[in-house]
């Protein structure tokens, strides 16, 4: 058995989220409460009893799934389950290197909180939008946004085969979407969000992102570990992780290329860490073949555990 490990990101929130996770164990517990002095927000109060629009503010979204990701690691890491590859989706890619000892868990803590600031009040002024198109391969996607001319509209996540998140002006990703059903797509909907995430509008939260980078110590030996979202390839000890993680809000996330990169190193057993299912959904269409675990809560927390001993 060969373990990845694959957090997620903005988009997979939801009030209560790990609430009995944090009743239950004292050490999750514990590290809400230090993320809680770390960041000066009140990460509990913000993830257990806020109302979903606070929630979904990017400056909360991001910090909050990220605690409780860590959370579930402190388990994991108690009971010696350990991943030999990891990755997250966007903001997942802070919490597999905070996993991975390339960044430490204050500075983690901190620069997130920093990161979900920058990228909610940094943005230019104008009516932006998210949706996802599926069924159409990437080039078609690609080729329907350069198509466009009411407005800006890109790809900004890579998801998998079939799924392309596009970011822009709303009145061109309006005009993508009815592009795409006409083009055979399956679904073409929507998102609710608000920024143009992952594209060059991005310019100023990304400058302002690695001014605050440059302020932490990243040890990029012990990020060769996770695969990186802006090609999908192991990050190398030569790497200027602080400049690839300020260019990573303003370029596609390249999620499907990074999970093929895991499954060429040989992992065969993923296990998704946090909020939701929806990377394993993505894991799923790129491999049918390999075990993929999500925790979310106790009962899927406990369940892995056993499968994990039990395979071992």
């Amino acid at each position: 058995m060969k373990i990845g490990f694959v957090f997620p990101g903005q988009g997979a929130q939801y009030i209560g989220m790990g609430k009995d996770l944090y009743d239950t164990y004292e050490e999750i517990h514990a590290l809400y409460d230090k993320a809680s002095i770390i960041t000066g927000k009140d990460i509990a109060k913000l993830t257990f009893n806020s109302s979903e629009e606070e929630l979904s503010q990017t400056k909360n979204t991001q910090i909050c799934i990220l605690t409780m990701s860590l959370g579930i690691l402190e388990i994991l890491k108690s009971n010696d389950i350990q991943a030999e590859l990891c990755a997250g989706l966007s903001l997942g890619e802070y919490t597999a290197l905070i996993y991975s000892q390339a960044i430490n868990l204050e500075d983690g803590l901190k620069i997130v909180e920093k990161r979900g600031t920058f990228m909610q009040e940094d943005l230019p002024c104008g009516n932006w939008s998210m949706a996802a198109i599926l069924g159409l391969d990437d080039d078609k996607v690609n080729d329907l946004c350069s198509n466009i001319t009411s407005g800006f509209v890109v790809p900004a996540n890579y998801n998998c085969p079939g799924q392309v998140v596009i970011s822009g002006e709303k009145n061109a990703i309006l005009d993508v979407i009815e592009l795409a059903k006409n083009s055979g797509a399956k679904r073409a909907m929507e998102l609710k969000t608000s920024g143009p995430f992952h594209t060059e509008k991005l310019q100023k939260a990304s400058k302002s992102l690695k001014e605050a980078l440059q302020t932490i110590s990243i040890n990029s030996q012990k990020a060769t570990k996770v695969i990186k979202n802006i090609d999908g390839l192991p990050y190398k000890a030569s790497d200027d992780i602080h400049t690839i993680l300020a260019n990573h809000v303003t370029h596609p996330v390249q999620f499907g290329k990074t999970i093929q990169s895991m499954l060429n190193s040989g992992i065969d057993t993923f296990i998704e860490i946090g909020p939701g299912k929806v990377l394993s959904g993505f894991i799923k269409k790129i491999n049918k073949d390999v075990k993929i675990f999500n925790i979310s809560d106790v009962a899927t927390l406990t369940q892995v555990m056993q499968e994990i001993k039990k395979g071992d």
